[in-house]
């Protein structure tokens, strides 16, 4: 009986060699940057639809675009990396269809909160520093920037420093946007501080939002806003009580769940228990991943 013909051994597969690998990474470049050109027609072609209005910004739907880039993302590339790209790609085509300027208070003189902005809205956006919160939300009310980044509020901190207490007078409007930084945990060396942004613009849902709600009291007692908020539905997280300069009447700031319009039913039964509720804002809760 004769033997069986012999399969011929498999040919080594070819390794790439360095020259071939490097090509095929040019051919990657140039189908992103191909991309990237076409999303910048895409992006003209959506400004020329829209109705004209406030600066295009949509803090909430560029919070969802990132998450769900994290969600499907695999691979070698860190998912910081994902959140640094998209981060320069949304402030500059937020740019191309309306000038971006930044007003940062620097907090004590802190360089951190500049360092803060860069990180979000692009690392050459234009760039003007305040020493004072008022200072700040002035260049936005006169139109001279986009938006303002604002330290986070604190317990006890000076009037001037009290800056969601302006939110809460008649007049024009700024609104809470957002809340920095949208990346944690925090890498070595990036800012440590925290930060909310303002906005003449209002706040869009992001599918994982917190509101910022202002309260007028007739006084300062934390134990019956809070059972008054729970009573109305609310679940409020943090909440900032600020006492009146005669001692009859006080402010609160209260973060509760959820993106929480002027037209929340809710509101009006904060009112029913003698509390003066204006919704000031919102944000997207940020999102954490490998540091």
């Amino acid at each position: 009986m004769s033997s069986p013909p012999q399969t011929p051994p498999a040919a080594p597969a070819k390794v790439p060699d360095l020259s071939s690998l490097r090509a095929e990474l040019d051919r990657l470049d140039d189908t992103l940057h191909n991309t990237l050109m076409r999303r910048a027609q895409v992006v003209k072609q959506v400004a020329a639809l829209r109705v004209k209005g406030p600066v295009p910004l949509r803090p909430g739907r560029e919070a969802a675009i990132i998450r769900r880039l994290l969600a499907r993302h695999d691979g070698g590339l860190p998912a910081f990396g994902i959140v640094r790209i998209w981060r320069e790609l949304l402030g500059t085509t937020t740019a191309q269809q309306h000038p971006l300027v930044v007003s940062v208070c620097e907090a004590g003189g802190d360089p951190a909160y500049l360092a803060l902005a860069r990180e979000h809205f692009g690392a050459l956006t234009p760039m003007r520093p305040h020493r004072s919160p008022a200072e700040a939300m002035d260049e936005v009310h006169a139109g001279r920037a986009t938006v303002a980044v604002l330290p986070m509020p604190e317990e006890g901190e000076a009037p001037s420093d009290a800056w969601w207490t302006a939110l809460l007078h008649p007049g024009p409007r700024l609104h809470v946007v957002a809340r920095l930084p949208f990346w944690a945990p925090r890498p070595e060396g990036t800012p440590a501080v925290q930060g909310l942004v303002v906005s003449a613009a209002a706040p869009d849902p992001s599918g994982q939002d917190r509101s910022l709600l202002g309260l007028e009291l007739a006084d300062a007692d934390r134990t019956r806003l809070s059972i008054g908020m729970a009573g109305a539905g609310f679940r409020a997280g943090p909440v900032i009580m600020r006492q009146g300069v005669d001692g009859s009447a006080a402010s609160a700031l209260a973060e509760v769940e959820g993106f929480v319009g002027d037209d929340d039913p809710r509101l009006a039964a904060l009112r029913g228990m003698g509390c003066q509720p204006r919704v000031l804002g919102a944000y997207a809760v940020p999102v954490g991943g490998d540091a």
